[in-house]
């Protein structure tokens, strides 16, 4: 299913536009069309149709950094994984283009700019049932308010790409397991670092801990992912539904919610007159 997600994904012009520009440099000079009338025709240059050594050095980098990279942000699906080294195969191809000729370079970096400007990654729209802490103190309110509330959250940042992945995940469990006793909420540590400080979830750009998603229970955490070892070392955890459902026991923990749902408090008044 999600396979066939994807593939509905790669139909929208961000996916499509930004996968011709990460390929373009090695398709123009593997394509004889696009080679003989790019270098022969319009820039009467011979033999530039192979790839010299440089080139090929800067292309075996590049699948060595998109693959470390993918792997740390938890990348676990091809959109993931395309979205994830979009930037890295982008750049590449700039540095290529201007490597062979200036004007090249030049043509693909008006492009680069246009698409990032025209062409934003698409956000989920789909349903959601969750609540985004817009104040400082809004989480630990919610906390305070009602004890009785489970709530599951995400600190994240709005810049983190492993954050951007997981998005969508957590608003589609958010619709399919939300009770008025089991809440979803998000917190942008980005916009309050002091409560991050709190929650020891580091904001940092080489941060390993976005996003971290923090279960409480009658007002205190009880679990989170990813969480650190008893050496101090952070275990390392991949933010696929599947996972942070077997983490956190949702099935499991939904089923209990709603068997014991919130009984309204009655009021003196009403007490009186049974």
């Amino acid at each position: 299913m999600s396979f066939k997600k994807d593939l509905v994904l790669l139909l929208k012009p961000y996916y499509w536009v930004n996968i011709l520009m990460s390929i373009s440099y090695i398709a123009a000079k593997r394509a004889p069309f696009i080679c003989n009338y790019l270098w022969t025709y319009l820039f009467q240059q011979e033999d530039q149709c192979e790839l010299d050594g440089r080139e090929t050095e800067i292309l075996f980098f590049l699948l060595i950094v998109v693959m470390i990279r993918t792997r740390k942000t938890g990348s676990v699906t091809m959109i993931n994984y395309l979205t994830s080294s979009f930037m890295y195969t982008k750049i590449a191809n700039l540095g290529l283009w201007f490597y062979n000729d200036i004007r090249l370079g030049m043509i693909y970096f008006v492009f680069f700019i246009l698409v990032a400007l025209l062409l934003p990654e698409p956000t989920y729209t789909g349903p959601e049932n969750v609540l985004y802490f817009r104040t400082e103190n809004g989480l630990e309110e919610e906390l305070e308010k009602d004890k009785r509330v489970t709530w599951l959250v995400t600190f994240y940042t709005v810049w983190n790409p492993a954050c951007v992945n997981f998005a969508p995940i957590f608003s589609e469990l958010s619709n399919e397991y939300a009770l008025s006793n089991l809440k979803f909420g998000k917190l942008d540590i980005g916009r309050f670092p002091k409560i991050g400080e709190k929650y020891h979830v580091s904001d940092s750009s080489f941060s390993r801990q976005l996003p971290t998603v923090i279960l409480f229970r009658q007002g205190k955490e009880v679990a989170r992912r990813p969480y650190a070892d008893s050496k101090g070392k952070l275990v390392k955890f991949f933010f696929s539904a599947d996972n942070v459902k077997a983490a956190f026991d949702l099935n499991n923990l939904y089923k209990e919610c709603k068997d014991n749902p919130i009984k309204a408090i009655k009021s003196v008044a009403e007490k009186k007159k049974d």
